[in-house]
C-alpha cells in the first residue's frame, strides 16, 4: 500500500477521533450552559464551573492538536522518498525561535489571566447586581397586594372604631405631630422647673444658716422690746394716775445739763 494513503487514513482517523471528542466536549459545554440557563440567571458558582470546564476543554484540544501535528510530521518524515535531515544550525535557530515564542506566549498567557480575572470580578459584580434587581422586582411586585391589604385593614378599623367626639380641651384634639411637639415643649418646661428646684435646694443650707443668725439677733431685740413695752405701760399708768413720771424728770435734767455744757464749751447744737 502506498505510504501516502496510509498517512491519509491515519489523518482521517485522527480527524474522526478529534471531531468525536469535540462533539462530546461541545455537548458537555451545552449541558453546563443549559443548566445555567435553566436556573434563570448566571450565578458566580455557575460562572466558576463554566470557567473550569472551558479551561479543561482548551487544554484537551491543545494536547490533541499537538499530538496530531507531531504524529503527522513524524509519519511524513519517515514515509517521504527523500528523508528530511536537520542541521545543528537549524536546530539552534528553531530553539531560539521556540524560546522567543515561549516568551511571547507567556506574556499572552499573563494578559489572558488578567483579562479572565477582570471578567470574573465583573461577572460576580453583575451577578450580585442582577440578584439585587431580581429581589427588588419581587418586592415591588408584592407591594400592590400589600397596599391593598393595608387599605382594607384601615377601612375595617375605621368602621369598627369610629372617630371619637372632640373634647372641649383643644390640647386633646391635636394630631400626632402636634401632640409630639406639645409633649416636647412640656418636657422642656419640666426640665427647666427641675433645674430651678435643684438650684433652690442648693440654697436651702445657706438660707437656713441666715435664718438661724437672724433668730440669734432677734432674741436680744425681743428682750429689749419687752422691756420697752413694760416701761411704756408704767409711763401710761402714771400719767393716768396724774403723777410725774420719773423718766420725764430724768429727761428734763438731761436736757438742762446738755444746755449748760453747750454754753460752757461754746459748741452749737
Amino acid at each position: 500500500m502506498d505510504p501516502m494513503s496510509n498517512l491519509s487514513i491515519i489523518r482521517l482517523y485522527e480527524n474522526i477521533v478529534s471531531s468525536g471528542d469535540t462533539r462530546t466536549d461541545t455537548k458537555r459545554s451545552s449541558d453546563v450552559s443549559a443548566d445555567s440557563s435553566n436556573n434563570g440567571f448566571m450565578t458566580p458558582s455557575s460562572l466558576t464551573v463554566d470557567l473550569v470546564h472551558y479551561k479543561e476543554l482548551f487544554s484537551k484540544l491543545r494536547f490533541s492538536y499537538l499530538e496530531q501535528v507531531t504524529k503527522e510530521k513524524f509519519l511524513r518524515a519517515i514515509t517521504s522518498d527523500i528523508p528530511l535531515f536537520v542541521e545543528p544550525q537549524e536546530n539552534s535557530r528553531l530553539e531560539q525561535q521556540l524560546a522567543e515564542e515561549k516568551i511571547a506566549l507567556k506574556k499572552q498567557k499573563e494578559e489572558v489571566e488578567r483579562l479572565v480575572t477582570e471578567l470574573e470580578t465583573q461577572g460576580k459584580e453583575l451577578a450580585r447586581r442582577y440578584e439585587a434587581v431580581q429581589l427588588q422586582k419581587t418586592r415591588l411586585s408584592e407591594l400592590p397586594t400589600k397596599i391593598s391589604e393595608l387599605e382594607s385593614q384601615i377601612s375595617a378599623l375605621q368602621s369598627s372604631h369610629p372617630s371619637p367626639v372632640k373634647n372641649s380641651n383643644p390640647e386633646l384634639n391635636l394630631s400626632l405631630p402636634q401632640t409630639l411637639s406639645l409633649l416636647s415643649d412640656r418636657k422642656s418646661e419640666a426640665s427647666d422647673l427641675e433645674a430651678q428646684i435643684k438650684a433652690l435646694q442648693a440654697q436651702i443650707p445657706q438660707k437656713r444658716r441666715e435664718l438661724e443668725n437672724a433668730e440669734d439677733e432677734l432674741h436680744p431685740l425681743m428682750g429689749q422690746k419687752k422691756t420697752v413695752v413694760g416701761l411704756a405701760k408704767q409711763v401710761r399708768q402714771r400719767r393716768e394716775e396724774g403723777g410725774i413720771d420719773e423718766t420725764e424728770e430724768q429727761g428734763r435734767w438731761y436736757r438742762a445739763s446738755e444746755a449748760v455744757l453747750v454754753e460752757m464749751l461754746g459748741v452749737s447744737s
